[in-house]
């Protein structure tokens, strides 16, 4: 089941309608989850307690009710559309429901915080420790300048050849089959320091195909397309429908990634060093998650993350 955490905010609706039309494509069911703001989960625990037992009736949440009106003018929805709404803090109440679900889906800010941040506060929390994938969809204003395609675009994959879990790599080709595009994973390699501004450079993509007749490109690049072809390679052989582009670049994985979000459909990315538990979420999916101009998903280890 997909899951859209909504908050009734501009910036949640955006995401409602990502998991509205991801739900579709993955034929899967919708749930719509609203936590409830401090002063309703208030209200509605004291109606509880001062109405009697024969007399309780069900605290109605304007927020979902909105979103069923919302959601009934939708030109298709998935088979099934349940609605949830929540009580408790917002990064544990979706961490509780999340267990279990395809991805988890958010806006990057919602009605709380500061207008000017990129990442609100709750995106942050649920994005490193959801025991689901987390896509967090940008408001409009960090979107503005990405291509009009972008939806249509390819699944950008930020992968570390010996680290990168396998199930940040599996979701990544589960997305890509579902919207039948390819996959562009983009790995870095270190540079030693110089006068030239190399990562400033364009990076240049290429297939397995093109790989195996043989590239001009530096050792460094050459042994990392290398490395980024014998990880793939069971991937390549349980999706070979998907078509997939390799990227080394020197430097900075990050920066290259924002960059690759301005016409990508989604931006996947590990949450962290899959031996390591952490609440810390990794500086590479940290800093894509501060900057990408179109939808990221950061993946947990699921097999291992017991967050």
């Amino acid at each position: 089941m997909v899951i859209a955490a909504v908050d009734g905010s501009e910036h949640s609706l955006r995401a409602l309608e990502w998991a509205r039309a991801a739900a579709i494509r993955h034929d899967t069911g919708l749930m719509v989850a609203h936590v409830l703001p401090d002063h309703s989960q208030l209200y509605a625990g004291r109606r509880a307690a001062l109405d009697a037992a024969s007399e309780r009736t069900k605290f109605v949440d304007p927020v979902t009710e909105q979103l069923r009106t919302l959601l009934a003018r939708a030109p298709e929805l998935p088979a099934e559309v349940r609605y949830e709404s929540l009580e408790g803090s917002v990064p544990e109440a979706l961490r509780v429901i999340g267990s279990g679900a395809r991805m988890l889906v958010m806006g990057s800010r919602g009605r709380g915080g500061f207008a000017t941040l990129l990442l609100g506060s709750n995106s942050r929390a649920v994005a490193t420790t959801a025991p689901c994938p987390v896509v967090v969809v940008p408001h409009e204003a960090r979107s503005a300048a990405a291509s009009e395609e972008a939806s249509a675009g390819r699944v950008v994959l930020g992968l570390h050849a010996a680290e990168t879990a396998d199930d940040v790599v599996a979701f990544a080709f589960a997305e890509a089959a579902a919207r039948g595009t390819a996959v562009q994973v983009v790995s870095a390699y270190a540079v030693p320091p110089s006068p030239v501004a190399l990562i400033d450079s364009p990076f240049a993509v290429i297939t397995p195909e093109g790989l195996a007749d043989g590239v001009e490109a530096v050792p460094a690049e050459t042994e990392m397309l290398r490395a980024q072809t014998e990880r793939l390679d069971p991937f390549r052989a349980r999706y070979p429908d998907v078509p997939v582009e390799q990227a080394a670049v020197p430097g900075d994985a990050a920066g290259r990634l924002v960059d690759a979000s301005r016409s990508a459909a989604l931006v996947v990315v590990g949450r962290h060093h899959p031996r390591v538990r952490s609440l810390l979420i990794g500086s590479v999916a940290n800093a894509v998650l501060q900057h990408a101009h179109g939808p990221v998903a950061v993946v947990p280890t699921l097999k291992d993350d017991g967050t």
